[in-house]
């Protein structure tokens, strides 16, 4: 398979890279910079952006299946930046790549295009869209994947993976953010303390997305045309497991705590402030409190049925290279 992986100096797309190089597949990433760690591994780079319809042509030459992991993530910044990069960006994507005779389409997308202003218990694909949303990264996402989904026809398949706070070494945000502000003493348990969520590691999301690729290679797919939520498969309640790392790391556990009730309009006039005023990112919003406060854990048998997924790494081990990479992030 030639493969063009966009994102590929991020996260996941990078991880990506790595697996697909190591099955022995033509690899090579799209990024508005260049990266060269990344190529290193063997893969091709290509500087481009994909709010440029033009700057896509040479990436797209040859290529029989794209990943599209690029996007504006993030709960801050202009609607107008989040829309032009996530929706416009990937419409271009989309179309340089039915031009160029591409066979199957990946879409990475996300499980808050379904919103976290309730709780989801085994959440499956019949969710709804979040008639609002609480952040541009959602919205923008929710409309990229009815895009991509549409778009799906015969010769020209696509599918999209929803994998769930990806977590492993060299995570860039999710924990840190959350281990610094345990550090300085900001983070609270928003809610009672109880609620269940998933995660996933990174190699199991990366490997979702080959394991999709190879199911989109089949004469009339079933996940042609589909979502899928992508997780570790073994819901966690999220802060005792947070707790848990901190006390792996040597670092004193969050104790103090702050109803739902009161966290969710507090944090959300701290946004509206930061939004009106030249006061920069904020370090909480309304998207976080539900986040923090609801049970988020989603149905994995789709995605085994239809994909052939099933998690590489479970959780327990996972945790032994991510937390050796977090000490030497963190010391204690």
């Amino acid at each position: 398979m030639k493969a063009l992986v966009t994102g590929g100096g991020g996260f996941l797309g990078k991880r990506l890279v790595e697996l697909l190089l190591s099955e022995g597949h033509d690899v090579r990433y799209l990024a508005r910079n260049i990266y060269p760690d990344v190529e290193a591994t063997g893969a091709s780079g290509y500087q481009a952006d994909v709010r440029n319809a033009k700057s896509l042509v040479a990436p797209l030459r040859d290529v029989d299946s794209v990943f599209h992991v690029a996007a504006k993530a993030g709960a801050w910044g202009p609607r107008a930046e989040y829309h032009d990069i996530n929706v416009a960006g990937t419409a271009n994507l989309l179309q340089a790549a039915r031009n160029a005779g591409v066979r199957s389409f990946i879409h990475t997308s996300t499980p808050s295009v379904v919103s976290y202003r309730r709780d989801i218990e085994n959440g499956g694909q019949d969710l709804p869209y979040a008639r609002r949303h609480a952040a541009h990264y959602s919205a923008t996402k929710a409309r990229a994947e009815q895009m991509v989904l549409q778009a799906d026809a015969p010769g020209f398949r696509t599918v999209a993976l929803r994998p769930h706070l990806i977590f492993g070494p060299g995570d860039p945000h999710l924990l840190p953010r959350f281990i610094t502000g345990a550090m300085q003493g900001r983070l609270r348990i928003i809610g009672n303390g109880t609620n269940s969520v998933d995660f996933t590691y990174i190699d199991n999301a990366a490997w979702a997305h080959i394991d999709a690729a190879t199911s989109l290679a089949h004469a009339d797919p079933e996940c042609a045309g589909r979502a899928y939520f992508i997780t570790n498969g073994e819901p966690v309640k999220l802060w005792p497991w947070f707790n848990n790392l901190l006390e792996r790391l040597d670092l004193p556990p969050v104790r103090d705590s702050l109803s739902h009730r009161l966290a969710k309009p507090l944090f959300t006039a701290i946004e509206f402030a930061h939004r009106i005023l030249p006061l920069g990112e904020p370090l909480v919003t309304g998207f976080l409190a539900d986040a923090l406060a609801r049970g988020h854990w989603f149905d994995p048998e789709p995605a085994r049925r239809d994909l052939g997924y099933e998690p590489r790494i479970s959780m327990e081990d996972a945790l032994i290279p991510t937390v050796d990479d977090l000490r030497m992030r963190f010391p204690a």
